[in-house]
């Protein structure tokens, strides 16, 4: 039986090509998450815009009327700060605050596009693709231009609104600068910028 034998300059070689190799392979891995966090907060935002074209919640007779539009939240988990998460709701009776059943549903999995303290372990009819902070590393938010607040609402034609609780008067909540977001990651990704054009509510993101 004939012995294989490789020299030390082969030996080198091979590990050269593996680390080349393993040096393309993790960025690929990184825009990949990077790209399905988009993917993920992109749709959310687009599928609150959608709740609130297909279910109107202005009302000339109501003066809190934008109190109760379909909005998308961007919160931290009450149990780690570093843990993100959103919710997309309809705060029907005004009282400041979203429960379970005034939250919508997840079209992926049937689930509440909910959560009460952004722990993905307690209940099993919250939708896990919400937890982003988990899911994704992401571990920073930042809101500028129109985003005042941790929100983003649509009326009923696809405008975005900001600051639902304090509006006073019939559009006072309406966005006169584009909305800009950043989201950091805990890893060395990237960071991922989504923009909702004030007048149009059109979405992009880079």
């Amino acid at each position: 039986m004939r012995t294989v034998a490789y020299t030390t300059l082969e030996l080198i070689f091979v590990i050269v090509v593996i680390g080349l190799l393993a040096s393309l392979a993790i960025p690929r891995v990184q825009r990949d998450l990077r790209s399905e966090a988009k993917e993920n907060i992109v749709s959310a935002i687009r599928y609150t815009q959608h709740k609130a074209l297909t279910d109107s919640r202005v009302d000339p007779f109501d003066s809190s009327w934008q109190k109760s539009l379909w909005q998308i939240r961007f919160l931290t988990s009450t149990i780690d700060n570093r843990a993100f998460f959103y919710t997309i709701s309809s705060d029907q009776n005004q009282n400041g605050y979203t429960s379970k059943i005034e939250s919508a549903i997840d079209p992926a999995n049937g689930k509440y596009i909910y959560s009460n303290n952004g722990d993905p372990n307690i209940n099993s009819d919250e939708s896990p693709n919400i937890f982003i902070g988990k899911k994704f590393g992401i571990n920073s938010i930042s809101f500028s231009g129109g985003c005042r607040y941790h929100h983003i609402a649509f009326d009923q034609l696809g405008r975005p609104h900001n600051g639902l609780n304090s509006a006073t008067d019939k559009y006072s909540s309406y966005m006169v600068d584009d909305c800009i977001l950043r989201f950091g990651f805990a890893t060395d990704i990237t960071p991922l910028k989504i923009t909702i054009s004030a007048e149009t509510g059109y979405i992009t993101s880079e």
